[in-house]
């Protein structure tokens, strides 16, 4: 009887003594192929589609920079992940190799440790990106013949995409759900008050607002781990990576809604995404919009994602108490906020310090 097939995994790196320890580390887990040359990586690849990539930088011919252009240029090898393999003495431009389409960097001399960790994440995400492709081909399949279910199976296939979301952003478990009350709450009382009732009214489907909000982070599953669960400040280089998930994330929706998706619901998806971090004063991203010209979607999410931010658990701070970061809220209004909606925000500060605490607003 024959064991589970083993992931593949091809170390490509031209000292033949980090080849001889990288394999030697991993042997026992997975099939490795140590591979002396990016020459010898692609005459593999004729054969061989391995499930990730251990890839060194500065080799001499063809760098790893030149691989992985040509990796993400041929549609059969685009979906490989690829850890890029650097000396700590080297300084390398982490920012391009990412923008290349690196999903990590691991330093030379290897932790056995990290190094595995490192590679069971990114397994194990693609994994489960494999198994959302997989669905999402499985309901265009269905839709042919069972439009009647389009709604409910494709909810499943977004609740899974969200869920991705949440598992890679270790620290801000239960944003997505928090954010969605947050946002409920404040279209509640702009409803009673009768506040943007036009711009209300002009949403075509209001059953879809709130949902759609879960996708506002989509962008994240582009973003490094190692930016993403960084303890601490992110550096300017960091910060900028970390702002591309507003644009990746309307991207990807848009994707979505090409596949024959819920047009109206993804259109909603991708206004949270791309403007949920503009200000009111004109100075947030990606676009600098200002004022009423940034969508009310955006300015509803953005005082839930600061809101949350605040009063939850950071890897480098304690959560604010429910009255500093209500101040906090209000101090930003006519700045980072619609001042309209920190009038909504005050009448439902009560429900959103419930929300956070995990009760039932």
């Amino acid at each position: 009887m024959t064991g589970k097939k083993r992931q593949a995994i091809m170390l490509v790196d031209d000292n033949q003594a980090n080849l001889n320890i990288g394999k030697n580390m991993l042997k026992d887990r997975y099939e490795v192929y140590a591979l002396p040359s990016a020459e010898r990586l692609f005459k593999f690849l004729e054969t061989v589609k391995p499930d990730l990539i251990l890839l060194d930088i500065a080799m001499p011919g063809m760098s790893g920079f030149d691989v992985i252009r040509i990796l993400k240029a041929d549609a059969r090898q685009a979906d490989i992940p690829v850890i890029f393999l650097t000396a700590k003495s080297e300084e390398m431009n982490e920012l391009e190799g990412l923008t290349l389409g690196a999903v990590d960097y691991v330093t030379k001399p290897f932790s056995a440790a990290i190094l595995s960790r490192r590679i069971e994440n990114h397994l194990l995400i693609e994994k489960q990106r494999a198994e959302l492709k997989s669905l999402n081909e499985s309901l265009i399949g269905m839709v042919k013949e069972k439009a009647d279910q389009l709604t409910g199976l494709q909810s499943s296939v977004i609740n899974i995409i969200a869920e991705l979301v949440e598992f890679r952003d270790v620290i801000t478990g239960g944003h997505i759900y928090r954010t969605q009350k947050y946002v409920e709450s404040l279209l509640n009382r702009l409803m009673d008050k009768g506040v943007y009732s036009d711009e209300i009214l002009a949403w075509e489907n209001m059953d879809y607002i709130v949902p759609s909000t879960q996708l506002h982070d989509l962008g994240k599953i582009f973003i490094s781990d190692r930016i993403l669960n960084k303890p601490g400040k992110l550096t300017e280089e960091e910060f900028q990576i970390m702002k591309t998930h507003a644009e990746k994330g309307a991207e990807a929706i848009r994707r979505m809604a090409k596949t024959g998706g819920e047009r109206l619901f993804l259109k909603y998806a991708e206004i949270a995404a791309i403007s949920h971090h503009e200000k009111w004063d004109g100075s947030g991203y990606p676009y600098g919009l200002k004022g009423q010209g940034i969508p009310l979607i955006g300015r509803l999410m953005a005082i839930a994602d600061v809101y949350d931010a605040l009063t939850q658990i950071r890897s480098y701070r304690e959560p604010m108490p429910r009255q500093e970061a209500a101040k906090t809220i209000y101090d930003g209004s006519g700045r980072h906020f619609d001042p309209a909606l920190i009038e909504a925000f005050e009448d439902a500060e009560e429900e959103f310090a419930l929300t956070a605490k995990g009760g039932v607003s």
